[in-house]
């Protein structure tokens, strides 16, 4: 068995199929199903099984799977320990942020790695936190900060900050809503949500289908900064971080309500490859990441 393998078979077991796990590794899927089958020759155990929607691990599967985990990890630190033993900080770095999440902390990162790192550089891509998950784990960008991103053995994640979602709408709306608003009321209001598959709407989706609160979507938009511009029009409302208020055209703010019982927060999270190829320079961004005042740059 070989770290190649190992690595094969935990992609697969976590992308529930050998098509899918095509996308992660960038290998054709023959060779991806000879490694893992060269590794059942050698342990003398079927280690997968199909079924109608991909495959999963069998039982002796799931027992190796607890090992590879911790032999993959095994080999990263390893790696790491030696890069950093030979490395400086120094090179480019590529960071992935989420657009309104770029507008406000670019300008600040940017300065911070300026001044530590004067001999590197480094790269802000914008996207949304779906497009940059795969980024990352296919080693596209060094570090992303994400929102909500389902977890993987190929990165690791840390919260970073947590906003309240907010009942968002004109200021011209007659009659407002209440100061705050609870999950179960937001039935009446006529929403302006983004589609599937998207973190807020997972969120709102997830906590009222908890309280059977059918929610009265009128219209799909993707963007938050789009969301915004259709709301300030009036007639409409929706459910956006708090510091999202503030993003329409012109500055022009929207009024907004709490929502409460429960309350409902999003999660951004510092995400970074285990197996990346610039984990040095990655790691120093990530301290500056770290470092900011998510409080005051967010509002």
């Amino acid at each position: 068995m070989n770290l190649k393998q190992i690595r094969y078979f935990i992609v697969v077991c976590e992308q529930r199929s050998f098509s899918r796990a095509v996308d992660v590794l960038d290998v054709a899927q023959p060779s991806i199903s000879r490694q893992v089958q060269l590794l059942e020759t050698e342990l003398q155990q079927h280690l997968l099984r199909r079924t109608g929607r991909g495959v999963e691990p069998t039982e002796a599967g799931l027992r190796f799977l607890h090992h590879a985990k911790a032999i993959h990890s095994l080999a990263v630190h390893a790696k790491q320990d030696l890069l950093d033993f030979r490395s400086t900080v120094q090179g480019r770095v590529k960071l992935g942020l989420p657009p309104r999440i770029a507008r406000r902390l670019t300008p600040h990162i940017v300065k911070q790695f300026r001044l530590l790192f004067p001999n590197s550089s480094i790269t802000i891509a914008e996207r949304l936190s779906t497009e940059m998950r795969e980024w990352l784990i296919r080693d596209r960008i060094d570090l992303a900060l994400l929102y909500e991103p389902p977890p993987s053995v190929l990165m690791t994640c840390e919260t970073i900050y947590r906003e309240e979602l907010v009942l968002a709408y004109t200021r011209d709306c007659r009659p407002a809503p209440p100061a705050q608003v609870k999950v179960a009321e937001l039935a009446r209001y006529p929403l302006v949500l983004p589609s599937a598959p998207n973190t807020i709407r997972a969120l709102v989706d997830s906590t009222c289908g908890d309280l059977n609160v059918e929610l009265n979507v009128v219209a799909e938009v993707d963007v938050v900064h789009s969301i915004v511009e259709t709301t300030a029009q009036g007639n409409v409302f929706t459910i956006i971080p708090r510091s999202a208020v503030t993003d329409s055209a012109g500055h022009v703010e929207l009024s907004y309500s709490r929502i409460v019982e429960p309350v409902i927060r999003n999660n951004l999270t510092l995400a970074l490859p285990v197996n990346g190829s610039n984990q040095r320079l990655a790691h120093a961004t990530a301290d500056i990441i770290r470092g900011l005042d998510f409080a005051r740059h967010m509002q």
